[in-house]
């Protein structure tokens, strides 16, 4: 706690002695940095089980009111925060970036405002460090008043918890400095993206609003409806029922208007689905492209790795030999995984990230590599991608049951 005390008068009356005497000198008085004052605080407090975490961020800024906040932190171990509210936050590495949001952006001196995060970790994890607000180091010396080890503040589930949901209680929520908005606030990571959507306006059993249920080429036993069991943040996520057998195709298609996005898109969705990928063709999700007679781009799976895949000509990459395949990684089951691409369709360009690690298979740099894009660059492609559908699409045997959540489009990359 920072405690307030009144200066003495002698010495408010030398300061203000020196101020009056450099400003009739000419001598500019420098001011002291705006970020932050020396008394700042972040106190972050865990909830952890196996696997996983929650946190409680607070966030004070000492005798030094704050329009607007900048906090971050370093974790120890491997540590991954996939979801924060109240914030919009980012991580790099081992470092935690939370910026505030619309509402509560102003702290007054001596106040205080709230947000958590929500992560994962496997080998270990332990308390974070090196907490600033806005570039300005704060807690004293150190991290004090964090617990030096993450010590379970409920007991630990006897059985494997699921990723999507905290234990025990919803996230707390911080009380905004002014009113908040009447709508959900969006998944972390949107600012600016054109498309971002958790789906947690959906009122129905059926996708609606922003989303509608389509069947392209052919319908089958496939359906998409809306879950409030499995979902990757917030109380709401979309279901597709894949079904086994050729022309099993469902999908969700927005109803956004991506033409504003221009040559170069970024995407972000996360996904989770049951069933490995098995040898056939399968798509998970598809873009128009109005270069290319309006046939699909479509992103799935072949030969039990991911794979991108053009409905005109059938070109894939990888390409689909053995030293292709081993370019590019099976989409995760059982677990959420953050799939991220980029499509820069003046200059013929795709690449793709899986959790944040590039795919090497899944690249297409503009230049022919054997075995990667050599079939890619068959011909001159220059895309033009008009909207987004997430779904599936069988063209053999197999099934599958997929999660769609925190789906984002936009100009710049996202990240997860």
């Amino acid at each position: 706690m920072t405690i307030l005390r009144a200066r003495p008068a002698p010495i408010l009356a030398a300061v203000a002695a020196l101020a009056a005497t450099l400003a009739a000198t000419g001598t500019a008085l420098l001011a002291g940095p705006a970020a932050a004052a020396q008394g700042c605080r972040v106190d972050y407090t865990p909830n952890q089980w196996s696997g996983g975490f929650t946190a409680n961020v607070k966030v004070s800024p000492g005798d030094t009111a704050v329009s607007g906040w900048t906090v971050t932190w370093t974790y120890p171990g491997d540590q991954r925060v996939t979801n924060g509210w109240n914030a919009t936050v980012t991580q790099s590495g081992s470092t935690v970036t939370a910026r505030n949001v619309s509402y509560n952006g102003s702290i007054p001196a001596g106040g205080s405002t709230e947000f958590g995060v929500q992560g994962t970790f496997s080998a270990g994890g332990g308390a974070p460090t090196g907490f600033t607000l806005n570039g300005v180091p704060c807690n004293g010396a150190g991290p004090t008043g964090v617990p030096t080890t993450m010590v379970p503040t409920t007991a630990p589930p006897t059985s494997t918890p699921p990723t999507s949901a905290p234990p025990t209680s919803a996230p707390p929520t911080s009380t905004p400095t002014t009113d908040p908005p009447t709508t959900a606030p969006p998944p972390a990571g949107c600012a600016g993206a054109a498309l971002c959507d958790g789906f947690e306006n959906q009122t129905g059993s059926t996708p609606s609003g922003d989303w509608t249920v389509v069947n392209p080429d052919c319908a089958g036993a496939g359906t998409a409806t809306v879950d409030t069991t499995t979902t990757h943040s917030g109380s709401r996520a979309v279901r597709i029922n894949g079904a086994a057998g050729y022309c099993n195709h469902v999908f969700i298609r927005t109803t956004k208007n991506l033409g504003s996005l221009g040559s170069v898109r970024y995407g972000r969705i996360w996904v989770r689905h049951t069933t490995a990928q098995p040898t056939d063709h399968t798509t998970v999700m598809a873009m128009t492209d109005a270069a290319d007679g309006n046939k699909d781009l479509r992103m799935g799976g072949q030969n039990g790795a991911m794979q991108w895949n053009r409905a005109s000509d059938d070109a894939t990459l990888p390409e689909q030999s053995p030293a292709g395949v081993a370019q590019s990684l099976p989409l995760p089951t059982n677990r959420w995984a953050c799939l991220e691409f980029m499509v820069d369709g003046s200059a013929g360009q795709l690449r793709t990230w899986l959790d944040g690690a590039a795919v090497p298979g899944l690249t297409a740099d503009g230049v022919p590599t054997h075995d990667i894009d050599g079939q890619w660059y068959n011909r001159t492609w220059r895309p033009q991608l008009t909207d987004l559908k997430l779904g599936w699409e069988s063209y053999g045997g197999g099934s599958d049951t997929l999660w769609y959540d925190d789906v984002a489009v936009g100009s710049s990359r996202i990240g997860c």
